[in-house]
């Protein structure tokens, strides 16, 4: 199947100009100024920006927490995500305690399979780590899941202590993969919440006021020191204080 792009302003990383694009079995095969071969399908571009899609990394689809689940599922997700010209997500496969990683895995692609509309991917959120865990990470890896999201917030639920956080940081080290890391002092702000209850401070103001930035910023900074100690790489992927759910 061939489709050829005509006459469009084509926009790179680095570029733009007018030309062609063609697509063979969908991938892009050739990109020039002025294509002149055979398609089963023309498009003519002309006045319009022919632009590489965008890619998602953090979205969470068909995703239950808290009693409630996200709005959209594979299917509205990702068709909406196309109208938008993102052709490729990485949302998240949660272990929930006990089970293993890839129950969790083969949980998320079912949610996906025959719903999504354009190209994913997962992160993989671990709440419980263990020997056999930490195996199925190199196992993983292999398979094409090569990020690991880890909480330092919501005790019970998401939440690993630092000698798993480290743990897991080391056999990144081994394996390829790379840390993610949800970092906000949980403990500290489960304090301020409790107690803004008692003292009935409900509005959603008070979502912020006890998330404080310091709470992340000490978390950050001890992230940071035992990825050093690790001597691997880590990410941060939030500004907690400015959600009202993990991310």
């Amino acid at each position: 199947m061939r489709t050829l792009i005509k006459n469009g302003t084509i926009v790179t990383a680095v570029d733009q100009y007018a030309g062609d694009v063609l697509i063979e079995d969908e991938k892009i095969s050739l990109i020039g100024s002025s294509i002149d071969v055979a398609a089963d399908k023309t498009i003519d571009a002309s006045g319009k920006y022919v632009l590489p899609g965008g890619i998602d990394v953090h979205t969470h689809l068909d995703m239950p927490f808290g009693g409630a689940t996200s709005a959209d599922d594979f299917e509205t997700g990702t068709v909406a995500a196309a109208f938008g010209g993102t052709t490729s997500i990485v949302d998240f496969a949660i272990q929930y305690k006990g089970q293993t990683l890839h129950h969790a895995w083969e949980t998320w692609m079912k949610k996906a399979e025959g719903k999504a509309a354009i190209d994913y991917g997962f992160h993989m959120i671990m709440t419980d780590f263990n020997d056999q865990v930490e195996l199925e990470m190199d196992a993983l890896v292999r398979q094409g899941v090569t990020s690991f999201k880890l909480f330092m917030a919501y005790r019970g639920i998401f939440m690993l202590d630092d000698g798993s956080i480290f743990k897991a940081l080391l056999r990144t080290g081994q394996n390829g993969g790379t840390i993610c890391m949800h970092a906000e002092n949980g403990d500290v702000i489960d304090v301020l919440v409790q107690r803004a209850l008692k003292a009935g401070h409900t509005a959603p103001k008070y979502h912020a006021l006890t998330r404080p930035a310091r709470a992340e910023a000490e978390a950050t900074h001890r992230a940071i020191a035992l990825a050093e100690i690790a001597d691997v790489p880590i990410v941060e992927i939030v500004s907690p204080s400015m959600n009202t759910s993990p991310r």
